[in-house]
């Protein structure tokens, strides 16, 4: 497929575009036909709007018949909590019924594609490996072509695609925070990642999804997003997605990432880090984060709002947040959990900041998969 030369999308902190940016769900013009009368499913959550207007009632109102809706983490209309746990149900604003992907399964099942003739994948990707909408697209895909079921997937600007970096995940320690081997921003919109996985032979057993994606309209790669929808509940603004791929790795420490504020990835502290200059406390906030780290105790640490443009100049992840903590913490439980190879993809990088590597060290270190990954994945872009 040839790169299509389209224009840019949305608008960050103000500053107004040339020209608006239309998501692929509302492109209805490149994907009535494949729709319109066929039983449609939609694996789709908050994020999946036209303007404003959700894409499942934006379907409907062209005409199509959407018979069963999919969701992922954090639910249908994004106000459960990560991690937790998602039932089937009844969405009460249209009626349908609601198959979860993030409860006791995160595959649908024959039985949940059941006279469904065309699936229809609609949600706000942030650029980063560790964020599950990818894992949950992987496994629409391969129950799509399990099943031999198309799938449309109505792209979306990715607001982290100006840069391409971090370690590439090894096959040892992929999960559902991180299942093909790329690096922690890849740079690709969600569609242009369907491709990757199909092309790659990613699904089990190499089987290709009948794949279709929908462009967005307006938007090009070198362009900073604010989302029309926060995409998950701790993600609440512009500047958390850009700062996520960097503060995220906190996650794999005993480091408060700032979950139980209001300014969640925006902050990093704890109690045992010494002579930082910012506090907070971690709370218990509904919808948000109910069981934080460090609940209720005073964290030490750093303010990163005022940084995030550090990033975009950048275009780099931001590892002396990280380096710095670690040098800093006095406390007796391990810096590290078990979760950190999850999140960062490999274990080397967690055995460098022990062994006590500069960061010009660690980053040579993943160079080399990341140049490769980079030729690679230039088959699969759009934009």
């Amino acid at each position: 497929m040839k790169r299509l030369g389209l224009g840019w999308v949305f608008v960050w902190l103000g500053c107004l575009a040339a020209q608006a940016v239309v998501p692929g769900s509302g492109n209805a013009g490149a994907y009535r036909a494949l729709l319109a009368g066929k039983k449609v499913g939609l694996a789709a959550n908050h994020t999946a709007v036209v303007g404003e207007m959700h894409t499942v009632d934006f379907l409907r109102g062209q005409g199509i018949e959407v018979v069963r809706l999919f969701c992922p983490e954090h639910g249908f209309r994004g106000d459960a909590d990560a991690g937790a746990t998602v039932g089937d149900a009844t969405d009460p604003k249209t009626g349908l019924p609601v198959i979860s992907l993030y409860g006791k399964k995160k595959k649908p099942s024959p039985a949940d594609l059941q006279g469904i003739e065309v699936m229809v994948f609609d949600m706000q990707d942030v650029g980063v490996r560790f964020y599950t909408y990818l894992s949950t697209l992987h496994y629409v895909m391969e129950a799509c072509a399990e099943q031999d079921i198309p799938l449309v997937v109505m792209d979306r600007p990715n607001p982290n695609a100006f840069y391409t970096d971090g370690p590439i995940l090894e096959k040892q320690h992929a999960s559902f925070v991180g299942m093909h081997p790329v690096p922690i921003v890849y740079g690709m919109t969600i569609g242009e990642y369907a491709r990757m996985i199909n092309g790659e032979g990613w699904l089990k057993g190499g089987i290709a999804c009948r794949l279709t994606v929908v462009p967005c309209l307006g938007w090009r790669r070198d362009m900073t997003v604010r989302l029309p929808r926060k995409p998950s509940p701790n993600l609440p603004d512009s500047v958390s997605v850009m700062l996520y791929p960097s503060v995220c790795l906190f996650e794999g420490t005993v480091v408060s990432e700032g979950r139980g504020t209001e300014t969640p990835f925006q902050v990093f502290g704890h109690p045992e880090l010494k002579g930082m200059p910012y506090t907070f406390i971690p709370r218990s906030i509904p919808g948000m984060s109910a069981s934080p780290k460090c609940l209720g105790k005073t964290c030490h640490g750093e303010d990163l709002r005022g940084r995030y443009a550090e990033v975009k100049a950048g275009k780099r992840l931001r590892l002396e947040w990280l380096l710095e903590a670690y040098r800093r913490y006095e406390g007796e439980a391990p810096f590290f959990t078990g979760f950190f190879e999850k999140l960062a993809g490999t274990d080397r990088l967690r055995k460098a900041i022990e062994a006590g590597k500069s960061e010009e060290e660690i980053r040579a270190e993943w160079q080399p998969g990341l140049e490769a990954f980079k030729q690679k994945r230039e088959k699969y872009l759009i934009y």
